[in-house]
């Protein structure tokens, strides 16, 4: 009897001493909804992305045949060739399985990644959005050669020097 009050008196004691650090724990988590102010999600503008994706699932579809034109295919090939150009290669094997699950064309992977180190490379200073559309312009067509920037001439053809 003498040992189960102790083992009850040890609780309460422990309860007694830990109760002030829970409910300081407890209100440090607790957040204020007016705060915090949410940040607004503009509407106008996810929808216009959305159009954008659904626009180049489209495009794809229509300049591809056979499974690579399928948007899972598409959307799932294009990361894996964004992570293996940013040298994030174990995030691309893992997602070459997925892809490979919903049985998209292996071949279609290197053919688009050959074609992205075929051209110049990109400005790291570029924003995402141009990778993404380079990304895009090779899965469509792996023979993609981008347009040679114009060569910069003085009029009558002389050189500034």
């Amino acid at each position: 009897m003498v040992t189960a009050s102790l083992r009850i008196a040890a609780v309460l004691v422990g309860a007694a001493l830990l109760l002030p650090l829970a409910t300081d724990m407890a209100s440090a988590q607790s957040v204020d909804p007016k705060a915090a102010p949410r940040p607004k999600t503009d509407d106008a503008e996810a929808k216009k992305e959305g159009q954008r994706k659904l626009d180049e699932f489209a495009e794809a579809a229509a300049a591809l045949s056979g499974p690579a034109a399928h948007p899972e295919c598409v959307w799932l090939g294009r990361r894996v060739v964004r992570w293996m150009w940013s040298d994030d290669l174990d995030t691309a094997f893992r997602h070459l399985d997925l892809y490979d699950r919903f049985g998209c064309p292996a071949g279609h992977i290197p053919a688009t990644f050959r074609c992205l180190v075929r051209q110049a490379p990109a400005d790291p200073k570029q924003p995402e959005a141009a990778l993404n559309a380079r990304v895009h312009a090779c899965w469509i067509n792996p023979n993609y050669e981008p347009p040679a920037p114009a060569a910069a001439t003085a009029p009558g053809g002389t050189t500034n020097r």
